[in-house]
């Protein structure tokens, strides 16, 4: 058991029968009353963000995670297969837990949290960004390019995102996994 002194950012507790992870903190000292520590937590199963606010001195239930390097393989139905990099051990997780599991490409590497008492998946993070390549977006037309207009197209994964109107079929595009966001074209 770990008390409010103990809470960083990336802390993962258990907390309402859920696990979740420490996104932000701050310690309050009012002039008046008892302290606290104000909160935003993360739930690791379903992703949503609460606030939350604990007592100064309070208990809490400290889960250990470990974070592991896997590779993705394949999706299969609703599952998405990956391959543990030491170990070469596989595992599956459902396409469902894990966010923008349409913009990953097979042989990716992600890393994927696990609690470490019984060995459950909690989340994969993805990388930063994805090289992609376009496989179907409709031609700009020359000269439109007054404003900073997007326009739909679908990647190598089967993902939708929104590129630049100069972006044609072929070319491969730089996409934040995070927000699907288009960064950048790449050069080949």
């Amino acid at each position: 058991m770990a008390s409010t002194s103990d809470i960083r950012n990336g802390l993962c507790i258990r907390f309402n029968n859920d696990i979740y992870q420490i996104k932000e903190f701050l310690h309050v000292k009012p002039g008046k009353g008892a302290a606290f520590v104000r909160t935003k937590i993360k739930s690791m199963t379903t992703g949503k963000v609460l606030d939350n606010t604990f007592p100064a001195g309070a208990k809490i239930d400290e889960v250990r995670v470990e974070t592991r390097d896997y590779q993705y393989l394949y999706k299969e139905g609703d599952d998405m297969h990956f391959m543990n990099n030491e170990t070469f051990e596989q595992t599956f997780i459902a396409a469902d837990m894990i966010d923008n599991h349409d913009l990953l490409k097979e042989g990716e590497n992600v890393k994927i949290v696990f609690d470490a008492a019984d060995e459950k998946p909690l989340t994969v993070d993805l990388p930063t960004v994805a090289i992609l390549e376009v496989t179907y977006t409709e031609p700009g037309i020359k000269g439109d390019t007054a404003t900073n207009s997007m326009k739909p197209a679908t990647v190598e994964t089967g993902a939708e995102i929104r590129v630049p109107l100069f972006v044609n079929e072929g070319d491969k595009v730089k996409v934040r996994t995070d927000d699907r966001s288009y960064q950048e074209r790449v050069k080949s």
